[in-house]
């Protein structure tokens, strides 16, 4: 019997979300400082999301972080040791912005030495033909007056179409 309600107990425990409650949110703060943290909150990727700033993801999680984000700017942190605090807990990989800096720096520098080659490329595809040559527009065309030399009668299945139209 014991062993039943036990049972019953963790069920309806796990059932009511009552084993991780929540984190209230903090209180706001005066709003030159709710306005920094929302400028930090928004360079500051979510943990769980994909691409989501703390500022404008709905999970938990970034609730969390948003907090402390809250709880650093009321304790008067730089944004400069706030952001270093979630890259120590994190990673780099929490910043929305990666810094240019080290390896980071081929992020920054990858798309102007894309768009620079694909420049390159089309420069030379127009660079001018060389003075001997002459480009395959400038070819003359025949003139109307004279028939261009036909080799549709040797194909016979050109003529064959041809005599079932004449019919």
């Amino acid at each position: 019997m014991n062993a039943v309600l036990v049972s019953l107990t963790l069920a309806l425990s796990l059932a009511t979300g009552q084993f991780a409650p929540q984190q209230a949110a903090s209180d706001p703060l005066a709003p030159a400082q709710e306005a920094r943290v929302q400028q930090l909150a928004k360079k500051l990727r979510c943990a769980v999301c994909q691409g989501l700033s703390v500022a404008d993801s709905p999970s938990s999680m970034a609730r969390a972080q948003l907090d402390k984000v809250r709880e650093l700017v009321a304790d008067g942190k730089t944004d400069t040791e706030i952001v270093d605090y979630f890259v120590a807990r994190y990673g780099e990989w929490v910043l929305l912005e990666p810094r240019a800096e080290g390896f980071n720096w081929f992020v920054w520098l990858g798309p102007v030495a894309l768009v620079l080659g694909g420049l390159f490329v089309i420069l030379k595809q127009r660079q001018p033909l060389p003075e001997g040559a002459a480009p395959a527009e400038a070819a003359p065309a025949p003139s109307p007056s004279t028939p261009a030399p036909s080799t549709d009668d040797a194909d016979p299945y050109l003529q064959a179409v041809r005599r079932e139209l004449e019919r």
